[in-house]
């Protein structure tokens, strides 16, 4: 299994903004914008044989930037 077999099964389950996984990290990061059921999250991972630790949510910042700093 891979990165892109997590980042498809959660994307079948949940509507997201962006999924991204890391083996190496083994980690795997939601942007959504609605409420997470974290049960269905878990069974959707676990079903490709991988095992949840940990499911922490998180309120996301957007980080801008600007052009013109002020002084």
């Amino acid at each position: 299994m891979c990165e892109a077999h997590i980042n498809d099964a959660i994307r079948k389950v949940f509507s997201v903004k962006k999924v991204t996984s890391s083996h190496r990290k083994g980690i795997t990061e939601l942007l959504i914008q609605d409420a997470v059921d974290t049960q269905l999250l878990k069974h959707a991972v676990e079903e490709f044989g991988y095992k949840v630790l940990d499911i922490r949510c998180e309120p996301y910042e957007r980080q801008g930037f600007s052009l013109f700093k002020r002084k």
